[in-house]
């Protein structure tokens, strides 16, 4: 799998939906080809004083964005994610994928996205961003087209991360995939 495998779609026109599901394919599409096609010692490798991976970058957005989505929608994230102990280690994504196998890595990420995307792409063609639901312990209603928003927020900064990793580990650079 790499970033060609991400249904990309250009949008030059559309509705706030279509706008944001742009951009989102856009963010999954570059993040893909920043992290794709590398070795298990190229996905784990540090660069102090910095302790992030391109592995832990991979799943660490795979579980931003099934629990995102999740709960947004009233579900649980399912697995791996719903049988982690988050408030003994809530940073298993972030260290637990530098023992992962790459294929393990890419397959979670692109699974996790496909079936985001799908529930993302329903919900606004059924026009339901503005859906709310609790959000946390202490109840704060936030609106679907808020989680969107936080989802797409997180894939931004951590293609960025991606970016400079991925630059630091084979001199790939730019911003879109040729």
């Amino acid at each position: 799998m790499d970033y060609r495998d991400i249904a990309f779609r250009d949008c030059r026109q559309g509705n706030e939906g279509e706008m944001l599901l742009f951009a989102l394919d856009r963010v999954h599409h570059q993040f893909a080809w920043k992290t794709g096609g590398l070795d298990a010692r190229q996905l784990r490798q540090q660069h102090p004083p910095s302790r992030l991976t391109l592995a832990g970058l991979i799943k660490h957005m795979a579980s931003v964005e099934a629990h995102w989505t999740a709960r947004a929608h009233g579900r649980t994230p399912g697995s791996p994610w719903d049988s982690v102990d988050w408030d003994a280690d809530g940073e298993w994504d972030w260290h637990s994928a530098v023992s992962d196998e790459p294929n393990d890595l890419y397959a979670l990420w692109y699974d996790t996205i496909q079936r985001s995307r799908q529930t993302w792409a329903e919900t606004i063609a059924n026009d339901e961003l503005a859906a709310t639901f609790a959000q946390g312990s202490d109840d704060y209603i936030v609106s679907r087209r808020r989680a969107f928003v936080d989802v797409l927020e997180e894939n931004l900064l951590h293609a960025g991360q991606a970016s400079i990793l991925r630059e630091a580990v084979d001199g790939l650079t730019g911003n879109d995939p040729p």
